[in-house]
């Protein structure tokens, strides 16, 4: 929770992936908040409010995926929205003519994100939502300690720049600065 509010003040795509991450604990945890207590919250220094606030927290977003029927797979309406709003925003950049700097950096990563989506069907329609879905899956390959080719650093250098645009822009946006024609 802490870090997640943190994550989503300053990079929403980090925060996204983190929450999808926060998601496969909860199942990997059977949805079972006194598992996640004891492997999780209990061996963090936390003051008794910030245990009970995570706890909260926790226990908030396993209701969430019981009641969403995400139990095993896919991702909270909440993390889908977050795509949604950037997935507009994207658009708006794009259309706009005072963003050519986002506009270069999307169309350096969009081949690999076209291979990507061909990759994986028809499953994922924005290209937002498959670049996340890429760079998780990076996550998951240095967290098993998988190796990673050359070509997929290379797409993923081209996606996280394209990223890290949006979401500064992002910021931007929320905080009501972003000018469009």
């Amino acid at each position: 929770m802490f870090i997640a509010s943190q994550k989503k003040k300053e990079n929403i795509a980090e925060y996204i992936i983190y929450m999808w991450q926060i998601e496969d604990i909860i199942r990997a945890y059977k949805l079972d908040i006194d598992c996640i207590k004891a492997n999780i919250v209990d061996l963090m220094s936390l003051s008794s409010q910030q245990e009970k606030e995570l706890l909260g927290w926790y226990e908030s977003l396993i209701d969430m995926m019981r009641r969403e029927g995400v139990q095993e797979k896919g991702h909270l309406q909440i993390n889908k929205n977050t795509i949604i709003d950037l997935t507009d925003l994207h658009k708006a950049l794009l259309y706009s003519q005072k963003y050519p700097e986002y506009a270069a950096s999307y169309y350096k990563a969009l081949p690999f994100i076209a291979e990507l989506k061909m990759k994986q069907g028809n499953d994922i329609e924005s290209d937002i939502e498959v670049a996340l879905s890429f760079l998780y899956g990076i996550l998951m390959l240095r967290l098993q300690k998988k190796e990673i080719t050359e070509s997929t650093q290379q797409a993923q250098g081209y996606i996280v720049h394209f990223l890290s645009e949006l979401s500064k822009l992002y910021i931007l946006y929320k905080d009501d600065e972003l000018e469009f024609e």
